[in-house]
């Protein structure tokens, strides 16, 4: 199998947009990460993280993208969806299926919205419409612990707001080193993205959304709620919704069907 694995950057107004592709299929696939992007984006990683998508590779050219190196303060989730239009079409890519994981996943609405010429089917995996109240506890916690400097406080809290307990049991083996590497130089970036998450609310444009759906979600998800997902389904005309039992936030990881279920949603 041929991953033609690439790492590249979008320039954009004094900075750069990291992403990675792969693949060679005719389709476009869009890529949108979480709020991890704020501690560590894609660059230079493209043979790292293609493995996952290989499913994809004969039939879509796979792109993952970081938001921009530089974040203005300020900055809110519509900015970001905004520089996602602006990559896709500096990069050729008139038209794609799209795929955003809780916070992308709140930038993949706001591109659909936005930017319904560019959205050919869309996929909204653990996310909300808005910052709802568990969210906005959730964000506001990693903040502070951000603020002072907490990474592996920060790591381990995050681990245990996303992954199932059967999990948990394996990996809270590795808490004494959790957080030892991958500390940030800064937490600019991240401090933007996560206070641009606490602003947003799509909730009322959701029927702007025209374009084929699928919602992922996790039942025991602790960050956004399970219901977060049964709003975006209630508000987005025709869209598909599926519930993964006794998983949480991190569906997208523990499902090993998840992306077998994205494949045939995209194809069919």
């Amino acid at each position: 199998m041929r991953w033609n694995a690439k790492n590249g950057s979008v320039p954009m107004e004094g900075t750069e947009m990291p992403y990675v592709s792969f693949g060679h299929g005719a389709r476009s696939l869009v890529l949108l990460p979480g709020l991890s992007d704020g501690l560590e984006t894609v660059e230079g990683k493209a043979l790292l993280l293609a493995k996952p998508y290989t499913l994809f590779f004969e039939r879509w050219t796979v792109y993952l993208f970081s938001r921009k190196n530089e974040l203005p303060a300020g900055t809110t989730i519509r900015d970001m969806a905004e520089d996602q239009a602006k990559a896709m079409r500096a990069l050729g890519i008139g038209r794609a299926d799209v795929m955003g994981v809780s916070q992308g996943g709140m930038i993949a609405q706001e591109l659909a919205i936005g930017h319904p010429e560019l959205v050919e089917k869309l996929v909204l995996a653990v996310t909300a419409p808005r910052a709802n109240e568990s969210a906005c506890e959730c964000v506001t916690r990693w903040i502070g612990l951000a603020e002072k400097g907490g990474h592996r406080a920060l790591m381990i809290d995050t681990a245990e707001c996303s992954y199932s307990e059967a999990y948990l049991k394996k990996l809270r083996m590795l808490y004494p080193i959790l957080g030892l590497v991958g500390k940030p130089a800064s937490y600019a970036r991240f401090f933007v993205n996560a206070r641009a998450i606490l602003a947003f609310d799509a909730q009322e444009r959701l029927g702007r959304i025209a374009c084929p759906t699928l919602i992922l979600a996790g039942e025991e998800d602790r960050i956004v709620g399970a219901a977060a997902s049964r709003t975006l389904h209630e508000g987005i005309p025709g869209s598909e919704l599926f519930v993964y039992p006794g998983l949480g936030h991190a569906a997208y990881e523990e499902a090993k069907d998840f992306n077998r279920r994205v494949l045939a949603f995209l194809e069919g």
